[in-house]
C-alpha cells in the first residue's frame, strides 16, 4: 500500500509501502508464576508477591510450572503452529532496575513452536499473518515513574510472570490492518482461554516493528520498534505517526535509525527510548539451571483435542447453519460465552434468526441496562427461546416481548407466567377489538375522514392510537384489518 493509503496527510512526491511485525505478550492464567510458587496478582501492593527464586537471590533454583506450558501448547495449537517436542530455556541478559536476576529466563534458537497463522477480517476481504515462532518466557517487574518524586520505583510482584511472546512475520501492510489481526488474535486467545487478554492490566501487550520502503522494492527498509502500548487504538495512532515520521524524513533526505520508541498515550505522541537491540547484546545461552522442555506427545495431543471450535469457524457455522447474514454471525461470535448463550436459545427456539435478533437486541439491552458482559445469562437461554416462540406465534407483540424480557431478568419468572399474570397475551377476538377501534375512531373523527379522503398515513396514526388503548394488547394484523374495513365502510 502507499503511504497516502495509510491514512496519512500531506503529499508525498514517491509512495511507499509500509511493512509491520508484531511481537505480542500474552500473560497465561495460571494460579502460580513460571518459575515458583507465587501468585501474579494484579492491584496488590507493591512487592508482596515476591520470593528468592523470583528475585533472583543465591541458591534460589526456578522448576517449571506445567500449566503454563500447556497453555503454552494451547496456545500454539489454536493458532495451527508446530509444536516442538523438544525445547529449551536460555537466559536473556540485559540490567534494568526491574530485573533483579540481570537475565530474564525465556526461549532463544529452540522455542516451544513454531509456524502457525491467524486470519483476520479487513474492508478488502481476509488478511493473513504468518507466526513465525511461539516461546514462553518470565515477565520482567514494573518500573514506576510517578510514585516517588524524582524517582523511579520498582515492584516486583509482575517478576517471574509467565508469559507467551507471539512472534509474527512482518506480513502487515497498515496500522488498520494491525488493529484488525490484534483483535482476531485476541479473539481466538480467549475462546481457548489460555489468557484473559487485559490490556489495562497487561495481560495483553504487543511491540510493533515499523518500516517503510519505496514501492516495488524487495529490501526492507530500517525499522523502528514501538514499545509501551496498552490499547489497539493506541497501537493504531502510534504506527500511523512512526510511519508519517518515517515517510517525511526519507522524503527530506534524511536516515531511519533503528531504535526503541515509547508511546505516550497521555500526550498521544511516540518518543525515542534508546537504540534497538539485537539478539547477540543479549548474550543467550542455555539456563543451567533448567532441563530442556520435553514434551509428552500423548499430552499434546489430548491439548488438541481439548481445543473448542474457534471463532471464524464457528461463524461461518452460524452462517451456514442457521442461515444468519454474515454480519450478525459476526457478533453472535465475539465472545466464545455469548456465541454459547446464542446457540443454546437457537437449538431451543423454533426460529434460530429470530433467536439471533434477540440475543443481539433486546436480550443485549437487557446487558446494557445491568453492566453485565456478553454472555452472562440473565434470563436462561431456554426461557429466552420459550419467550421468541412467544412472539413468533403472535401470543405477545414484540413490544409486549420486551417488556416481558425485562421482568424476567428481574424476577427470574418463566415467559408465559409473566404473560398470564400481567394479562399480556395479545387479543384476537372481534368483539374486543371492536370495542377499540371504535372507541380510537370516535375520539378522533377528523383523522377518520381525512383518512378516508386519500391521506393513507393517518392509518399508521390510528393504528397507534388502537394498541394504545389497548394496551399494546390487541392483535396488531387482526386489528388493521379491522381498522381498514370500517374506514372503508
Amino acid at each position: 500500500m502507499s503511504a497516502t493509503d495509510a491514512g496519512m496527510s500531506g503529499g508525498y512526491d514517491r509512495e511507499w509501502e509500509v511493512v509491520i511485525g508484531i511481537e505480542v505478550h500474552v500473560q497465561l492464567a495460571t494460579e502460580t508464576k513460571l518459575f515458583c510458587g507465587d501468585r501474579p496478582t494484579f492491584g496488590s501492593p507493591p512487592n508482596t508477591h515476591v520470593c528468592p527464586v523470583c528475585l533472583g537471590l543465591p541458591g534460589a533454583l526456578p522448576a517449571t510450572n506445567p500449566e503454563a506450558v500447556r497453555l503454552a501448547v494451547r496456545t500454539a495449537l489454536a493458532l495451527g503452529c508446530e509444536v516442538h517436542g523438544t525445547s529449551v530455556w536460555a537466559r536473556k541478559n540485559y540490567f534494568y532496575p526491574d530485573l533483579p536476576k540481570g537475565y530474564q529466563i525465556t526461549q532463544f534458537d529452540r522455542p516451544v513452536a513454531t509456524g502457525g497463522r491467524v486470519s483476520f477480517d479487513t474492508e478488502d476481504g481476509i488478511g493473513e499473518v504468518r507466526i513465525r515462532r511461539i516461546h514462553m518466557e518470565e515477565d520482567a517487574g514494573k518500573s514506576l515513574h510517578d510514585r516517588v518524586s524524582g524517582a523511579t520505583a520498582v515492584d516486583l510482584n509482575r517478576a517471574g510472570t509467565p508469559l507467551v511472546e507471539i512472534v509474527t512475520e512482518p506480513d502487515l501492510a497498515s496500522p488498520a490492518d494491525t488493529r484488525a489481526f490484534l483483535q482476531a488474535l485476541k479473539q481466538v486467545l480467549e475462546y481457548v482461554d489460555v489468557s484473559d487478554c487485559n490490556m489495562e492490566e497487561g495481560s495483553l501487550r504487543a511491540d510493533a516493528n515499523v518500516s517503510v520502503r519505496p514501492v516495488g522494492e524487495e529490501a526492507l527498509g530500517t525499522k523502528t520498534e514501538i514499545k509501551n502500548v496498552n490499547s489497539f487504538s493506541g497501537i493504531e495512532k502510534a504506527l500511523e505517526q512512526e510511519i508519517e515520521r518515517q515517510v517525511a524524513l526519507l522524503e527530506s533526505g534524511g536516515t531511519v535509525i533503528q531504535q526503541t520508541l515509547l508511546w505516550d498515550d497521555h500526550a498521544g505522541e511516540i518518543r525515542p527510548m534508546r537504540d534497538k537491540e539485537e539478539s547477540h547484546d543479549y548474550r543467550y545461552f542455555p539456563d543451567p539451571d533448567l532441563l530442556p522442555l520435553v514434551l509428552d506427545p500423548a499430552e499434546v495431543d489430548a491439548i488438541r483435542n481439548s481445543i473448542p471450535e474457534l471463532p471464524r469457524a464457528r461463524r461461518a457455522r452460524f452462517v451456514s447453519g442457521y442461515g444468519l447474514p454474515d454480519y450478525d454471525a459476526g457478533v453472535l461470535t465475539l465472545s466464545r460465552a455469548g456465541a454459547d448463550f446464542f446457540e443454546a436459545v437457537a437449538e431451543a427456539s423454533n426460529d434460530p434468526r429470530e433467536a439471533a435478533k434477540w440475543v443481539m437486541g433486546p436480550y443485549q439491552a437487557v446487558l446494557n441496562e445491568r453492566g453485565e458482559e456478553g454472555g452472562e445469562e440473565v434470563v436462561p437461554p431456554r426461557a429466552l427461546a420459550e419467550l421468541v416462540d412467544l412472539v413468533a406465534d403472535g401470543t405477545i407483540s414484540h413490544g409486549v416481548g420486551k417488556k416481558v424480557l425485562g421482568i424476567m431478568a428481574r424476577e427470574g419468572l418463566a415467559a408465559a407466567a409473566v404473560v398470564e399474570r400481567e394479562g399480556l397475551a395479545q387479543v384476537r377476538d372481534e368483539t374486543s377489538l371492536r370495542g377499540w377501534v371504535d372507541e380510537v375512531m370516535a375520539a378522533f373523527p377528523d383523522e377518520v375522514e381525512r383518512c378516508r379522503a386519500g391521506e393513507s398515513r393517518l392509518l399508521g396514526f390510528l393504528m397507534g392510537k388502537v394498541m394504545e388503548c389497548s394496551g399494546r394488547r390487541a392483535d396488531p394484523h387482526a386489528a388493521r384489518q379491522l381498522l381498514q374495513e370500517l374506514l372503508a365502510g
